[in-house]
C-alpha cells in the first residue's frame, strides 16, 4: 500500500525514526541491466545480489504464462519457495478499487468529476481536505491534496511491526490523514496517498450497499476466476494457502523479522488484497484488453498526468488508479506496484500482451533494492519476443 519512495525520503529526512525504510546505498548491489540472463538467473540474483530471502514470478505473452521462483520460502526452515505462493499485493489492490469506481460510473451510479460531498456528504472535514472542492477524479489519480495516512498511523504506532497486528476501521485511518493539514489545493499536484482510495471504497460502499471487498469479488475476482485471489476477513491475519514467509527489517543491516501474520487493515481499499503474481497478471491482462471497462473509460483510466517519485523511478506518469511508463525496449508498460509489511510486488502489462509479475518476501530497505525489483520485472517484460 505504501509509496515506498516518498516513505523512504520520510524516514532519512526524521533520521531513521518510526518508519521501516530508509534511503541507503549497499554496497554489494550491482546494476540489473548488466548481465543479460534468463529469467530464473534474474530471479536468482535478486537473491544473491539483492538481498531478499525469496522472489515468485510469473510471465506470460500469448503462449502462455510461466513462473518462477528464487530463495527460501521460509528462514527458519530452508523450505523453498511455492511455485504457486500468495502474497499480499498492498496497493496493486488500488487497480481493483479503481476498476469497481470505473464500472459504477458506466452503470450511472458515480460521476467522476462529481464532488465527493456527493457520495460522502460531511465525511471529509477538517484541515486535511474538504469533500466539497475534491472530486472523484481527484481521488483515483492522486491529485486531491489529501494527506496519507499511513506514515502518520505508523509513526503513532511506532514502528511497522509495532502496528501489524492493530484492527483499523476505515474511518480511524482516514480521521489520522483529515487532522493534518492538506498538502495543496485539489487538482494542483500530484502526490501519492492511501488516504484517496480508503475514501472510493468507502464510496463503493456508500453507493451498492455492500462491502467494497464483496463488490471486488463479484465484479472482477469471480467473473476472471482468480482463484488465488481473495480479500482477507475482518481480523484476518493469516495467509490462506500456499505461501511463503513475508519479512521486514526495521533498518537496513538489521535481521530479517518475520511478518508473515499480520493484520492488512491498514490498507484496507488502497492495499488489503491477496494474490498470486500469476492471478495478478491475469487481472492487469484482462484490465488493459478491455475486459472489464468499456472503451471510453478504460482510455479515461488510462489519461495520465506526471508523478514524481512515483515507484522510485523517474518517467512513471499516473491515470486513474494505473500508472504508466516507458520501457527501454520500446513501448509503453501499464502497472502500478504495491509494498506493505513482509513483501514487495511490482509489475507490467504491455498492449500487446506482454507481461510479468515479480514479488519478493522482504519490504526493501533501500532504493537500489526497489530499482532492482522494477529493473527486473521490466528485463522480463522486454526479454519477451
Amino acid at each position: 500500500m505504501f509509496d515506498i519512495s516518498h516513505r523512504i525520503s520520510r524516514r532519512t529526512a526524521a533520521a531513521l525514526a518510526a518508519v521501516a525504510v530508509a534511503l541507503s546505498v549497499t554496497t554489494n548491489v550491482v546494476d540489473a541491466k548488466a548481465e543479460p540472463a534468463g529469467p530464473q538467473q534474474r530471479l536468482d540474483r535478486l537473491v544473491s545480489h539483492t538481498g531478499f530471502p525469496g522472489v515468485i514470478a510469473a510471465v506470460g505473452d500469448a503462449d502462455g504464462v510461466r513462473t518462477y521462483t528464487a530463495g527460501t520460502g521460509d528462514l527458519a526452515t530452508g523450505e523453498a519457495v511455492p511455485a504457486d505462493s500468495r502474497v499480499r499485493i498492498a496497493s496493486n489492490t488500488k487497480m481493483f478499487t479503481a476498476t469497481v469506481v470505473l464500472q459504477l460510473v458506466e452503470e450511472g451510479k458515480v460521476d467522476l468529476d462529481a464532488r465527493v460531498e456527493r457520495y460522502l456528504p460531511g465525511v471529509v472535514r477538517g484541515p486535511g481536505g474538504d469533500g466539497r472542492r475534491i472530486t472523484v477524479r481527484q481521488l483515483l489519480q492522486q491529485t486531491s491534496g489529501l494527506p496519507d495516512y499511513d506514515s502518520l498511523v505508523i509513526e503513532a504506532g511506532g514502528s511497522m511491526s509495532a502496528v501489524a497486528h492493530t484492527y483499523f476501521e476505515p474511518h480511524d485511518l482516514l480521521e489520522a490523514a483529515l487532522a493534518e493539514r492538506r498538502h495543496f489545493a485539489p487538482g494542483t499536484k500530484w502526490e501519492y496517498s492511501n488516504t484517496n482510495y480508503v475514501l472510493l471504497g468507502l464510496l463503493v460502499q456508500r453507493v451498492t450497499e455492500r462491502p467494497v471487498g464483496e463488490e471486488i469479488a463479484r465484479r472482477i475476482i469471480t467473473p476472471l476466476d482468480l482463484r488465488d485471489t481473495y480479500w482477507p476477513r475482518v481480523g484476518e491475519q493469516r495467509i490462506r494457502g500456499s505461501h511463503p514467509h513475508g519479512y521486514l527489517a526495521e533498518e537496513p543491516g538489521a535481521p530479517w523479522e518475520d511478518i508473515t501474520r499480520m493484520d492488512p487493515s491498514l490498507g484496507w481499499a488502497a492495499g488489503q488484497l491477496v494474490s498470486t503474481p500469476k492471478d495478478l497478471g491475469a487481472f492487469m491482462t484482462a484490465l488493459v484488453g478491455g475486459e472489464l471497462l468499456e472503451p471510453g473509460l478504460l482510455a479515461e483510466m488510462r489519461e495520465t498526468v506526471r508523478a514524481p517519485h512515483f515507484d522510485a523511478e523517474p518517467g512513471w506518469r499516473y491515470g486513474l488508479g494505473l500508472a504508466r511508463t516507458e520501457l527501454e525496449c520500446g513501448g509503453v508498460g501499464w502497472g502500478h506496484g504495491g509494498d506493505i509489511q513482509g513483501f514487495e510486488t511490482r509489475n507490467l502489462v504491455t498492449d500487446d500482451g506482454r507481461w510479468a509479475v515479480v514479488a519478493v518476501t522482504a519490504l526493501p530497505t533501500s532504493m537500489d533494492m526497489v530499482a532492482d525489483v522494477s529493473n527486473t520485472v521490466e528485463d522480463l517484460v522486454c526479454d519477451q519476443p
